[in-house]
């Protein structure tokens, strides 16, 4: 049975900058936020699109999660919405099935953004824990993401 977690992190930063930083992760991601990714290596497609395939490797040490390999299911540029599928990687000794979304929308009437984050998961046993872990991560990488582009001037 598939489960869901999801969080929304308000930040700083114009909603269009994020968005850009989250479409040229690929890249932008290693650079901005080493302490948090080795590389993202796009091994299909242009690394944003439908049907791209990344993989993403995280420093050593920060869990007991090193690689993923990304499938993006949905891209939509209007909305500002992504979305990928987990295919290969450390998760899949953790989740039979994993999928997460992102969207960036603009904060009513001030220059900040939201960015919401959301997985949908199905545990390999009840053993597992649900992937607050992850969730975390997520929120983090969007703060210091937000936090590099307010430092460079971004």
């Amino acid at each position: 049975m598939a489960s869901k977690i999801e969080v929304s992190v308000e930040l700083k930063s114009d909603a269009n900058k994020i968005w850009e930083s989250i479409k040229e992760s690929a890249n932008f991601f290693p650079k901005a936020l080493p302490h948090q990714y080795d590389s993202i290596e796009v091994l299909e497609g242009d690394g944003k699109s439908i049907g791209s395939v990344r993989l993403v490797k995280f420093k050593n040490g920060l869990s007991e999660i090193s690689t993923t390999k990304e499938k993006i299911v949905d891209f939509d540029e209007e909305t500002k919405t992504i979305s990928y599928t987990v295919i290969d990687g450390s998760l899949v000794n953790y989740y039979n099935n994993f999928k997460a979304s992102l969207s960036v929308s603009s904060i009513n009437g001030e220059s900040g953004s939201s960015v919401k984050w959301s997985a949908e998961f199905e545990k390999t046993s009840e053993q597992v824990p649900d992937p607050e872990l992850i969730k975390g991560f997520a929120v983090k990488s969007f703060q210091d993401l937000d936090a590099f582009l307010l430092a460079n001037g971004l």
